[in-house]
């Protein structure tokens, strides 16, 4: 059985680190509404633009852009996986999600894949398995940048227009709302769509959609985290709640043991 001491000690820790868990709930809570407005004003503008691209698919030619190329997949052909995890965790199952995601799609592709990550979690991850890396970066998320988009979209392009792959995969979690993030996994290029906008619209189109899943993501992560800390926080309150009882249990049996030997030792005299 445990000290008063030790349970003490043990009560004093869960409380030091209940105050954590509610500090940094707080803080990815003012996070999340700053990423969410983001999102919410961008999205539409991704959503349209992949649209009017999409409507006018059937009647272009293939040709008109080195971009809409379909090529042949082959076993020897690869693909390009862009990966988008966090910096850091303590956000639930946000991050453990999107690497299985991407991981599940990585084994069943016909293809040799070659990965683009995003996020150190992701590439701590793979860059252990001996994967293929093409590109990776970290801290894009202490102060997201469109132009952070388009560095990571014009490596996708230049991999894919030099032949070096075929295909270009994009693996994100997309938020949905405070308690739910959905995990995309979604072709990126080639994506069809006409000739006197394709110069401009399509490598636009690209870095877009690779913004809007790092906004996506960044909203997600702070969702994830804020409701990570929130269980963390309740079931702190619980443990101690349970080691106070304990403790309580504890001191009185130690009282009552007191007492019987101050009763003993006086009939004993």
């Amino acid at each position: 059985m445990p000290s008063l001491i030790d349970l003490r000690r043990r009560i004093r820790s869960v409380k030091n680190t209940q105050q954590i868990t509610k500090a940094m709930k707080m803080v990815a809570a003012a996070r999340l509404r700053r990423a969410q407005e983001r999102i919410l004003n961008a999205r539409p503008y991704a959503v349209q633009m992949q649209r009017v691209l999409g409507s006018v698919a059937s009647r272009v030619d293939p040709s008109t852009h080195p971009l809409l190329a379909v090529r042949e997949l082959r076993p020897d052909s690869k693909a390009l996986v862009i990966v988008v995890t966090a910096d850091k965790g303590l956000c639930g199952s946000f991050n453990t999600n999107i690497i299985k995601a991407a991981g599940g799609f990585i084994a069943s592709s016909p293809q040799v894949c070659a990965l683009s990550l995003v996020g150190r979690k992701g590439r701590d991850f793979f860059g252990r398995r001996g994967f293929e890396i093409l590109f990776d970066t970290t801290g894009v998320f202490q102060k997201l940048r469109y132009q952070d988009a388009q560095a990571i979209a014009q490596t996708a392009m230049e991999a894919f227009l030099s032949g070096q792959v075929d295909r270009v995969m994009l693996v994100y979690n997309e938020f949905k709302s405070a308690m739910t993030q959905r995990v995309v996994v979604e072709q990126l290029l080639y994506e069809p769509a006409p000739q006197e906008i394709f110069n401009q619209l399509l490598p636009r189109y690209v870095e877009v959609q690779v913004y809007r899943a790092l906004l996506e993501s960044n909203a997600a992560e702070h969702a994830a985290r804020m409701t990570a800390m929130d269980t963390a926080t309740k079931n702190s309150s619980d443990m101690i709640a349970d080691l106070t009882l304990y403790m309580n249990k504890v001191r009185q049996a130690a009282i009552t043991r007191e007492i019987i030997e101050v009763v003993s030792g006086a009939q004993a005299l």
